[in-house]
């Protein structure tokens, strides 16, 4: 099952007629604009996603910053979006897909198989000379049926032993994870046993994903490995879904933990550690 779609691949389609349904998912941490940069300029035809409240549900302490919405919500959003039952999707956004890839995982975990990430997102469309558009599309209504629980995930119960039997890999940037800062969440630091993995490191400086052999090495020396079970989160579980399309890239199945980080720490049961190693430094988070 193919996880990307190049410019190229794109371009040929679009020129040919097949049908494909593109997807903009404008979206990024402190930046609550999507919506103004997608009517600026966007892939002719595409139809905006907002993030927060059509690829989550809302914020609750228990359930973390971006729990999934439940399933019927889902569906009637991918309809507004003019989705049908055998339409291609092609998610992209302007963040080397960090937004993009939480549409993909949900499309796939909602048994829609024939979803891609436009490899380089919109910066990758411009830099090949290709037109944008801007305003609003409005499209005509869909009729997609989707379900739950196609890809593997987790709970917070999984999350606490995943390290002593698999790989937990924490996809946050390396400070966070560290816990030295914590912008959103109540407490700063990881998941004990979890292992850094920054999502960032998934891409080159262009946008695009590493190639498929130089992700498997990464991951490989993360302790990956196709005998080991691997889980991934973040902070809510929006950039955690990135790290599972690059491991798949890489031929590396791997769980979601869908409330992640923002999740776990809100429950004062459940350990926090900090400092560069997986069981912490010897102190616990506050």
């Amino acid at each position: 099952m193919e996880t990307l779609m190049t410019v190229a691949e794109l371009k040929k389609r679009l020129d040919s007629g097949e049908r494909t349904v593109l997807l903009d998912v404008r979206w990024a941490l402190g930046d609550p604009h999507g919506r103004e940069h997608y009517r600026q300029a966007h892939l002719p035809g595409a139809v905006f996603v907002d993030l927060p409240t059509e690829l989550a549900g809302p914020e609750e302490p228990a359930r973390g910053r971006h729990p999934l919405p439940p399933t019927e919500q889902f569906e009637l959003s991918a309809r507004s979006w003019g989705v049908r039952n055998g339409d291609t999707v092609v998610g992209y956004d302007d963040s080397g897909n960090m937004a993009a890839a939480r549409l993909w995982w949900m499309l796939r975990n909602a048994g829609f198989s024939s979803v891609r990430l436009l490899d380089g997102g919109l910066a990758a469309w411009q830099a090949a000379g290709l037109e944008v558009e801007s305003g609003e599309a409005a499209p005509e209504p869909g009729d997609v049926d989707l379900s739950d629980g196609d890809m593997p995930a987790l709970g917070a119960a999984e999350a606490a032993g995943w390290s002593r039997t698999g790989v937990l890999l924490d996809a946050r940037a390396g400070e966070r994870y560290r816990g030295e800062i914590e912008p959103v969440d109540p407490r700063a630091g990881h998941i004990p046993g979890a292992v850094s993995a920054p999502t960032a490191d998934n891409l080159a400086e262009d946008g695009r994903f590493l190639p498929a052999a130089v992700l498997r090495k990464r991951f490989a020396e993360l302790g990956v490995t196709e005998e080991l079970p691997t889980a991934v989160y973040c902070g809510s579980g929006v950039t955690a879904a990135h790290e599972i399309a690059a491991l798949e890239i890489a031929g590396f199945p791997a769980a979601l933990y869908p409330g992640s980080f923002s999740e776990w720490c809100n429950n004062p049961r459940n350990e926090v550690v900090t400092g560069a190693a997986p069981g912490g430094d010897g102190s616990a988070a506050g």
